[in-house]
């Protein structure tokens, strides 16, 4: 039997948000969570010094990985062997290597909802069962240690994501250690997403790995380091799961592109500028907050992270998939249907992603505030 698989409702609408672009249109991208400016400048000099003297092929550069081995030393007080790093052509197959490598068919994962769409897809793609948390606002819309305890039979893995797509929520630190300990007592494997760390307006995020060594880590370069468009990311493994993960890598994805390596290593000297990125997020974000609640959006997800604001919108619509669709239509800003990320409760929420330029959010809200008016 062939898994079935839910599309991803956001590309549909960026589809048509490029469309109406060629047709003249001036549309503002906040559908996709990605941020709008290029790779830092230190990085894109290492690439243009690379591609004149490196033939490139298939190459996994040793000193990449320890630079992010030490990276967990510097941000998190982990010291992690660089042979635990596998690199990867972006977040996404870091997933794919971290769920195969640790759960045969069959197995039940629990995570939470809402949650990135690829968590769900993923986990079906491999033939596994997502065991869904619904976690609303008394939640944080975050998963927490006591719903994973209530968990019986006991699920063979979790999911957990801090900060979180498509809420920004972060779990707190002693919060994550729970998470940890009951997971040791009741054999779950933990897969932990930390691809928005370095994205925080408050207290930074805290690893899996300084409350659980045996937890798999996925992240990339696409967030914080601002280079989505190059493909790379990473994941930590434990011992145990070196060989698996390593021979998935090879036959699946052979290595990640060499020029992206190149310059990952370069990003790593960029956190000034890295940094200005995200005093950019803040100020939108504080931007949103206040202009939200004038057009009726009251009901948000604690951006505490990320670049995301999760609305609700189930005083207008219940259909937030054609909610998204007129409102691009109508205003020129794309957003991101709710229905992605929670099959049951997502129909009446929509996210806007503020990883753009300020003077565009400004832009947006000007276009959205009338818009949202003339709909009570």
């Amino acid at each position: 039997m062939i898994a079935a698989v839910a599309p991803f409702h956001a590309i549909a609408i960026s589809r048509l948000a490029h469309t109406l672009a060629a047709e003249g249109r001036e549309v503002i991208h906040m559908e996709f969570g990605q941020p709008s400016t290029g790779a830092p400048a230190l990085a894109i000099a290492a690439a243009h010094r690379v591609l004149d003297k490196d033939p490139m092929g298939y190459w996994e550069s040793s000193a990449l990985k320890a630079r992010i081995a030490r990276h967990y030393g510097e941000a998190y007080g982990v010291a992690v062997d660089p042979e635990r790093v596998l690199l990867t052509c972006g977040a996404s197959p870091a997933l794919v290597l971290a769920l195969s490598s640790l759960f045969a068919p069959g197995a039940r994962v629990a995570l939470a909802r809402p949650g990135y769409v690829a968590y769900r897809n993923t986990l079906r793609t491999l033939y596994l069962e997502p065991a869904e948390l619904e976690c609303g606002p008394a939640e944080r819309f975050q998963i927490g240690a006591s719903a994973i305890a209530a968990l019986d039979p006991a699920p063979q893995g979790v999911i957990v994501a801090s900060p979180a797509n498509p809420t920004g929520t972060i779990i707190a630190r002693e919060e994550m250690a729970a998470i940890a300990a009951v997971c040791r007592e009741r054999g779950i494997r933990i897969v932990s997403d930390e691809i928005y760390h370095g994205l925080s307006y408050g207290a930074p995020a805290s690893s899996m790995l300084e409350h659980e060594a045996d937890a798999v880590i996925v992240n990339s370069f696409s967030k914080y380091y601002s280079m989505a468009g190059w493909r790379l990311g990473w994941a930590v493994v434990p011992p145990d799961l070196i060989g698996p993960a390593r021979a998935r890598m090879g036959n699946l994805f052979l290595t990640p592109p060499s020029l992206a390596q190149h310059a990952a290593l370069a990003a790593f000297d960029c956190g000034e500028e890295l940094d200005g990125h995200v005093r950019t997020y803040a100020r939108n974000r504080d931007l949103l907050l206040d202009a939200l609640p004038a057009m009726g959006l009251r009901r948000i997800a604690p951006p505490d992270g990320a670049f995301y604001i999760y609305a609700d919108i189930g005083h207008l619509t219940n259909d937030s998939l054609g909610f998204c669709e007129r409102l691009l239509r109508d205003t020129g800003v794309a957003t991101a249907p709710g229905l992605d990320f929670d099959p049951v409760e997502g129909r009446r929420f929509i996210r806007f992603s503020f990883a753009i330029s300020t003077p565009l959010i400004e832009e947006a809200i000007a276009r959205l505030i009338p818009w949202f008016a003339a709909r009570g």
